[in-house]
């Protein structure tokens, strides 16, 4: 059920707010019906309580488990009898990690962009006949496609042409340049955690491992390491300030992965981890693709920047769109 106390009961009196999309995820516009998330941000204890209230349990119709991961499992749903991807995230031997996950999910619940899986409504409670002990929140997110680019990378028999490689490149440079003007690092970027839609947009998803930095700097120190051991820049590794160019080393691993299909490394992750940081080790670019063509001589001048050791080096995800644009 919904929750039965409005929305404005649980905010103050000069709060500003598009109630429209508050009270009801279900909006008629004049192109028909379409779900989206409040376009305010929130912080806090408000944040909280919206949050909470914003679910409506009836219309909400399970259809088939799709996927899991370290903090819950999605299932793809219907939500006012349109497709929709519902997260359920449960409480793990960590509790304190559970609900951070949680909540980093949440830090893209504001954005609006066509590379980025949409947030629609989220709570932190549940009917009684649906809530359980290990029950720590539910995400209900667009419906973005069933494949994300780990599959396409590595399910395909064939090499993926240039172009395509470009195009998702783009789409998820795209993401990143949106993302990092919000202040907002992914901190695990990778293939999995970029969806594909049937229209071949790539659109970035699962922000568990998000953060968004202090407004006093560009730059933040993590209490816990976030992020897959093949995707993280070394500056995460060595506990070091954090930016935004972490995510820039990720997309240069995951570019690399396009045009390879092939795993970054081999080997045991406590050698690789120790030689990233101490011996500067970076997948071989020195494949066939980056040699065969402009874009790819293009591509292997750009991935080698993204992987820098010295973050000041790597390029913004500005100039990211910027050269991706340029090639081909």
């Amino acid at each position: 059920m919904p929750s039965p106390i409005p929305v404005t009961r649980l905010l103050p009196k000069d709060f500003g707010l598009e109630f429209g999309a508050c009270s009801s995820p279900l909006t008629k516009t004049a192109s028909g019906s379409t779900l989206r998330v409040p376009t305010c941000r929130f912080h806090g204890k408000v944040a909280h309580r919206l949050w909470s209230s914003v679910i409506n349990w009836r219309e909400l119709q399970t259809l088939e488990a799709i996927g899991s991961g370290g903090f819950g499992k999605v299932f793809k749903s219907k939500y006012f009898g349109k497709t929709v991807a519902v997260k359920k995230v449960r409480c793990v031997k960590n509790k304190l990690a559970s609900r951070q996950s949680f909540w980093a999910e949440l830090n893209a619940a504001h954005l609006q962009h066509k590379n980025i899986v949409r947030v629609i409504a989220a709570t932190t409670c549940a009917p009684a006949h649906l809530n359980t002990k290990d029950n720590i929140g539910t995400i209900i997110m667009e419906f973005a496609g069933s494949r994300n680019l780990h599959q396409i990378i590595y399910g395909l028999t064939d090499q993926l042409p240039m172009d395509k490689c470009i195009k998702y490149s783009k789409d998820i440079a795209c993401a990143l340049q949106h993302l990092h003007a919000q202040s907002i690092v992914h901190v695990d970027l990778k293939p999995a955690n970029v969806l594909v839609s049937e229209e071949g947009v790539c659109k970035l998803a699962d922000f568990g491992c998000s953060f968004k930095l202090s407004g006093k700097s560009d730059a933040t120190h993590l209490v816990e390491i976030g992020g897959t051991f093949t995707h993280r820049a070394p500056e995460l590794l060595k506990g070091e300030q954090v930016t935004t160019r972490v995510d820039v080393y990720s997309f240069g691993i995951t570019m690399w992965q396009l045009l390879t299909r092939d795993p970054p490394y081999d080997g045991h992750r406590e050698y690789i981890l120790y030689a990233v940081v101490a011996y500067n080790l970076r997948p071989t670019l020195s494949r066939d693709v980056f040699k065969q063509s402009s874009a790819g001589q293009a591509y292997q001048n750009l991935i080698s920047r993204c992987w820098a050791g010295d973050a000041s080096i790597r390029p913004t995800a500005d100039l990211l769109v910027t050269e991706l644009s340029m090639i081909f």
